[in-house]
């Protein structure tokens, strides 16, 4: 089996920015990777991912559900066949966002999401996620134009609580987190993340 490593994070955070980082360092390293992103990955997912982001007025539940169809959809055709084949998998968000974002900044119930996501994924979560953590006012401040879509538009309030539910879960299972402090430098961000992802990864070297 391959490894599977999430990035996280609210807006701004440069979450985007380090899994893209990671992804070409695992390519010169000489590592067989995938770079993938939620929602999206598949044409399912693909247009979820439009809706989601351009449709305001969207029911919380209606929302929730859109993004476990897409996760459903991303597990079974992307991301297992990847691991099985040995390959180091790298994706731009997964089920810590819903319950971050539909959990803590909607206010749905959080079993509910933790039980979908269980049924959405199969079982499969993250070898290691990595949180990059930023004040909302830092991570909104870097937005070329905040409030583009629904989410960046939600609010400051909301997206406290979202980076609460962040925090929270890294709480919980701190074995399997990382914490990372995304105001810092970018390249300091990317070492400190590769000096815990190197030792995850090296058994899945050909």
């Amino acid at each position: 089996m391959g490894a599977f490593i999430v990035f996280e994070g609210g807006e701004g955070s440069g979450k985007s920015t380090q899994a893209r980082v990671l992804f070409r360092r695992l390519q010169r390293e000489g590592y067989r990777v995938m770079l993938t992103h939620e929602p999206g990955g598949t044409p399912l997912g693909e247009a979820a991912r439009r809706w989601l982001k351009s449709r305001r007025g969207t029911e919380a539940l209606a929302e929730l559900f859109l993004f476990m169809a897409a996760r459903a959809q991303l597990v079974r055709q992307v991301l297992r066949p990847a691991l099985e084949r040995g390959e180091v998998v790298v994706c731009d968000r997964f089920g810590a966002s819903t319950v971050a974002y539909q959990g803590y900044g909607r206010g749905l119930d959080l079993e509910l999401i933790h039980q979908l996501n269980r049924w959405a994924t199969g079982g499969l979560f993250p070898d290691l996620t990595v949180l990059l953590d930023v004040p909302v006012e830092v991570g909104m401040g870097r937005k070329a134009k905040p409030g583009n879509d629904v989410f960046e538009g939600a609010g400051l309030e909301f997206h406290r609580r979202v980076r609460e539910g962040y925090l929270a879960q890294a709480r919980q299972e701190a074995q399997r987190w990382l914490v990372v402090d995304g105001a810092r430098p970018r390249r300091e961000v990317a070492e400190e993340v590769w000096q815990r992802v190197e030792p995850l990864v090296k058994g899945t070297r050909q």
